[in-house]
């Protein structure tokens, strides 16, 4: 599958609305800002786009600025499903800083969008500080483990539909709009059922008028009639991240944000997003 393209680091322009656009990086002060912005790349991520594969060191950290990155995992006899996903709240790449080096799931671009390459280097060596850099690393650790652990029982107990109206609203809060461009094979893959299932359910939402649907487009016409029909894990996922990250990227409910005035991107050698160079 194609890499994103990159730029080489260098002083982003317009480096403050750049910032803004990731909860995480926004909410650090100054300094910080000051001692890592010469070295994030700017990234284009396409949808579909495979970030890193299981058990392989990440060699660098992405802070998605826009769109959805799906992690997920998959067992031994081939079947797959997602177990979180990241978007401006976030990062990927916490085993970097967390000393295990191995990705024990792989990544994929569920919308597409932008994010800011850190190198591994420093990355940890900014971590390594103990300063707020790490405090908010640690918490969103936590917020992390506790999405996975609840998207695990999600999916062995809740409906599709259930799952379906969760997985459209956790997408449509870290996405721009009322629109979340996801395809149903998509969703089946990442919710690890049938695309029948999908389809059904779906099809039941539309008829309650919770979404529209269209080729490869969930449209969410009526947020509060989703909600009721989504499992209680999404409010779970939000209450979490809202406590342990108080700036996140839910505080919008999914409403328009500007989008940040990017520099152009100049084509590059592939990028090797989370995998190292062979």
């Amino acid at each position: 599958m194609p890499s994103p393209r990159a730029n080489a680091p260098m002083r982003l322009a317009a480096p403050a609305t750049l910032l803004a656009q990731s909860s995480l990086l926004a909410a650090l002060p100054p300094d910080v800002h000051e001692r890592l912005l010469p070295h994030f790349s700017l990234v284009e991520l396409a949808a579909g786009q495979e970030l890193g594969t299981p058990h392989s060191g990440p060699a660098r950290a992405l802070f998605p600025l826009s769109g959805v990155v799906s992690l997920v995992q998959q067992l031994p006899d081939g079947d797959s499903g997602q177990v979180a996903m990241v978007g401006r709240e976030g990062l990927l790449g916490l085993p970097l800083v967390m000393g295990g080096d191995a990705m024990p799931t792989r990544g994929v671009v569920q919308c597409a969008g932008y994010g800011l390459a850190l190198s591994r280097e420093r990355l940890v060596e900014e971590f390594e500080r103990s300063g707020p850099f790490m405090r908010h690393l640690l918490r969103y650790t936590q917020a992390m483990i506790t999405q996975i652990s609840l998207l695990v029982v999600c999916n062995r107990h809740h409906s599709i539909e259930q799952q379906l109206s969760r997985l459209i609203l956790m997408s449509l809060d870290r996405v721009h709009g009322h629109e979340v461009p996801l395809t149903q094979e998509f969703a089946a893959r990442l919710l690890g059922v049938r695309r029948e299932g999908v389809t059904e359910a779906s099809g039941r939402l539309r008829e309650a008028g919770s979404v529209a649907c269209r080729r490869g487009v969930f449209a969410v016409q009526d947020r509060k009639a989703l909600e009721s029909r989504a499992c209680s894990c999404y409010h779970a996922v939000k209450s979490e991240y809202a406590r342990l990250l108080p700036v996140h990227c839910t505080e919008g409910h999914g409403a328009a944000a500007p989008r940040p005035a990017l520099p152009v991107l100049q084509p590059a050698p592939a990028w090797g997003a989370l995998a190292p160079a062979a």
